[in-house]
């Protein structure tokens, strides 16, 4: 699988208690943190498909911490040494090799699919607050991004 560069993936923890579980998400002192803006959650639907969006200026951290989401990166940095190169990847904490985050850095397409059948749940730790103009999207059948969602 090709990795595109600046994509972090960094596996993180799940303690297991008695009454509950906690799942860790990000430390500030963690190569990935670049800054804190804002978090959110976002629920996809199994089998839906949202995407495609690129930020200029924001930098995302993603951890699923219910369900399972398959993402899709696709470099659109014509400097970047990974130009053009698509990666793929499943996020979800019920394979423990699977529970960590993914660091998306500006300047790169995501688009992502929920894939488990329940509530598929994203958390995004965002190094600046949400502002609309900093960020472009396209929709899923494109000409620009060389993957086919089927």
């Amino acid at each position: 699988m090709d990795q595109i560069e600046g994509i972090l993936l960094t596996p993180l923890k799940i303690i297991e208690g008695r009454d509950g579980n906690v799942l860790h998400a990000l430390k500030r002192q963690e190569e990935s943190f670049v800054d804190f803006g804002e978090a959110y959650f976002s629920t996809v639907n199994h089998g839906a498909v949202k995407g495609w969006k690129k930020h200029r200026r924001m930098t995302l951290n993603l951890v699923v911490p219910l369900g399972a989401i398959w993402f899709v990166l696709y470099d659109d940095r014509a400097q970047s040494p990974t130009y053009k190169i698509v990666q793929e990847l499943m996020l979800s904490p019920e394979a423990r090799e699977s529970y960590q985050r993914l660091t998306v850095p500006p300047g790169v397409w995501m688009s992502f699919k929920g894939m488990g059948e329940r509530l598929n749940l994203l958390l995004n730790i965002a190094s600046i607050p949400h502002d609309p103009t900093e960020a472009e999207n396209l929709h899923i059948g494109n000409d620009l991004i060389p993957y086919d969602w089927k």
